[in-house]
């Protein structure tokens, strides 16, 4: 396989010069693990939402969407043992007071041949010292035992400090899933095997290796909840599996760069588990993950609330307590992978290196730019564009000569540039210039509108 032109300090910078992702609070200095989607970012990430969600509730039998609270009721973080046990294992360099993850140092150091996902926190610390694991920052091999970090952001509600209650920013979406299953099967009238999924906000108190926007303390979570009987669980599980992997090949992955891995240790309360993996800019590493939680969150809020989560079968009168198939997959992360996937260093035969972004179409965060050939094509090209973006997205530019505007265009993934030109005035039609192939066609309006929207669609 041929080696690829990304690497992250490329995209770090493409991003911001093109206006797709800043850093946080950057006139202040920036705060650390937080970014801002600029104006090209927001419409890339709005679209990947978009698709998650066609393909998973929109064409998907028998499933449904809510947007459930970002606070929720203490007793739910009791029941899924967030409060006892949602930690991550710290060491301190006690050189340079760096702070990091010992199963990520492991990780780093093994390069593979060994999984701390496996190892107690007293042999993460025997491993690390063993085998003499440096730290990444000042390279010194001198740390502090592990100490457990509570991964949830704490605040508090009330009026007064003496009725201060302990509340979290939640920490996954799915949980609001699971407190709804009986508001929604009720109201949808649906029958089992059904689905509920979510996108949304959730926040981690943890340290990020500086991945760009791998690994953030605040993101977005794409997740489907699949309620089903046990004894139909496996099979639902195999199928999300496919589905999910599709769903990735048909936003224009090569299955080069992702790859199957199963969990080498289970969760107690899961039956089967696996993550899709792809080769980001600095290695492989989890996209998504599925998940056979078999019936262990309903049963957990049914102990908790005290409420009964039972589903009644409306043609046997069984009672029982599904079973659940997950499939997660943030948002920010897929964007990320989706940048990584699109970055693109051709050679022309002029020599030039032109950067593209091959975005599939319906990702894109404009599907077509409007250029004017010269200044004073202004007027058509400036109409052209009033009339084009009532149907989809458009963008306009008519600075600086036309290739250079086509570069620009390149570099956010526009799949294609019109440019009105003298040709205009007499026949009403514009050249079309696709991004991909740099071929050029000209139609009139009514035909770009036809050839445009036929590109766009995601299916």
């Amino acid at each position: 396989m041929a080696k690829r032109a990304v690497t992250m300090d490329k995209l770090v910078a493409l991003c911001k010069a093109r206006g797709i992702i800043f850093p946080g609070s950057e006139i202040y200095g920036g705060m650390g693990n937080t970014w801002d989607y600029g104006p090209v970012g927001v419409e890339i990430k709005n679209n990947i939402k978009r698709a998650w969600w066609k393909r998973f509730v929109q064409e998907s039998d028998n499933s449904f969407g809510v947007d459930a609270a970002i606070l929720m009721n203490s007793r739910v973080w009791e029941a899924s043992g967030h409060t006892a046990s949602f930690s991550d294992p710290k060491m301190d360099c006690k050189e340079c007071k760096s702070r990091h993850r010992a199963d990520n140092l492991i990780e780093a150091h093994a390069k593979g041949k060994v999984n701390p996902d496996t190892m107690t926190n007293e042999e993460m610390e025997a491993y690390i010292q063993e085998h003499h694991v440096c730290c990444p920052v000042c390279g010194k091999c001198n740390w502090t035992p592990i100490r457990t970090f509570n991964l949830m952001f704490e605040t508090s509600r009330g009026v007064t400090d003496e009725s201060q209650n302990k509340i979290y920013l939640r920490p996954e979406t799915a949980q609001g899933e699971f407190v709804n299953f009986l508001n929604v099967q009720r109201t949808m009238r649906a029958k089992v095997p059904f689905g509920i999924a979510q996108v949304g906000k959730a926040f981690r108190n943890e340290i990020t290796p500086g991945n760009f926007i791998f690994r953030t303390i605040e993101f977005e979570q794409m997740e489907h909840q699949w309620f089903c009987k046990e004894g139909t669980d496996q099979e639902f599980y195999a199928q999300f599996k496919e589905k999910a992997w599709q769903f990735l090949l048909d936003l224009g992955f090569n299955a080069e760069h992702l790859r199957f891995k199963d969990h080498d240790k289970l969760a107690h309360y899961a039956k089967a588990a696996c993550d899709i993996q792809y080769e980001f800019p600095m290695g492989w590493n989890e996209l998504n993950g599925i998940h056979n939680r078999t019936d262990y969150d309903l049963s957990r809020h049914q102990e908790y609330s005290g409420k009964t989560l039972t589903y009644i079968d409306p043609v046997t009168n069984e009672r029982y307590i599904p079973y659940v198939i997950e499939y997660s997959i943030g948002a920010d992360r897929l964007m990320l992978a989706v940048l990584s996937e699109a970055y693109d260093e051709e050679t022309l035969e002029n020599g030039e290196v032109r950067n593209v972004m091959r975005f599939h179409p319906a990702i894109a965060a404009f599907k077509a730019a409007v250029l004017p050939l010269q200044k004073n094509l202004a007027p058509q090209a400036k109409a052209l564009w009033e009339r084009l973006r009532k149907r989809f997205p458009v963008t306009y530019d008519e600075a600086g000569s036309i290739g250079k505007r086509y570069r620009r265009q390149d570099e956010i993934g526009t799949p294609f540039c019109l440019t009105v030109d003298f040709d205009t005035l007499e026949n009403g039609t514009v050249t079309v210039r696709g991004r991909d192939s740099m071929e050029q066609i000209r139609l009139d309006e009514a035909g770009v509108i036809a050839y445009i929207q036929e590109r766009i669609a995601f299916n």
